[in-house]
């Protein structure tokens, strides 16, 4: 098995759901990277903005302010920041709101880890 090591590196996880949270904080607790979490789409621009994060995992439905609108307040700031949206939403036509929104790859749920893994890699690199 190939062993992931980012421990220099910062994710900004945007979920409102706990659970889904630590699902993905168990999927790269190995990877040593750093986790922020945001529970909703303004806490997720205010950790954003205060961090040097590398790559933020959006989630679209949550309260205060959706993934949508935070990766567009996002963008406004940061047009390189790789943002990858993460789910339940799983139509081609949301896969496509989310990448004109400024994602730049998209995460269905219930997330795979292998998937998940790969995608950052890709970013991280």
């Amino acid at each position: 098995m190939k062993i992931i090591c980012w421990e220099d590196k910062k994710i900004l996880v945007a979920e409102d759901e706990e659970t889904n949270y630590l699902f993905i904080e168990a999927i790269l607790e190995d990877t040593k990277v750093k986790l922020f979490w945001a529970k909703n789409g303004i806490d997720a621009i205010e950790i954003f903005n205060q961090n040097n994060i590398d790559l933020v995992l959006m989630d679209i439905k949550m309260p205060e302010m959706d993934g949508i609108t935070a990766t567009k307040k996002i963008r406004e700031t940061n047009s390189t920041i790789p943002i990858i949206a993460q789910t339940a939403y799983a139509m081609s036509e949301d896969k496509i709101k989310c990448i004109n929104a400024g994602c730049d790859d998209y995460l269905t749920k219930p997330i795979n880890h292998k998937v998940l893994l790969s995608i950052i890699e890709k970013y991280l690199a």
